[in-house]
């Protein structure tokens, strides 16, 4: 008989939204956290990235990423998701932000 190898399971995204699963506008007020490898995660919504300084930068290529954008736009898990969390009730669509759309659909009449 042939030994079988493990199948491997790896987390490789969390989504970070103040909306539930269930609210059609979650999808445009989630924010993705997303595995780069060795450790590191990178904080994006569309093609963006968000630094440690809270600021939304458009993703370059990977062959133009250079070490200075790498080290403000990755992040150890822990750090990651703390930025997501602190970054998720304040995204903007139409003016409107995802604090908004819960209160919006979502407290008590």
């Amino acid at each position: 008989m042939t030994e079988q190898p493990p199948v491997l399971v790896d987390v490789t995204r969390y989504e970070v939204s103040v909306l539930p699963h269930d609210d059609i506008n979650r999808s445009c007020f989630t924010i993705n956290v997303e595995s780069r490898g060795e450790g590191r995660w990178a904080i994006c919504r569309y093609r963006q990235c968000l630094d440690v300084d809270g600021n939304w930068d458009w993703e370059p290529s990977p062959s133009n990423r250079d070490d200075d954008w790498l080290a403000t736009h990755r992040h150890d898990l822990d750090t990651a998701l703390d930025l997501a969390r602190e970054a998720a009730l304040y995204i903007v669509v139409n003016g409107h932000t995802a604090l908004d759309a819960y209160r919006r659909t979502h407290s008590p009449a």
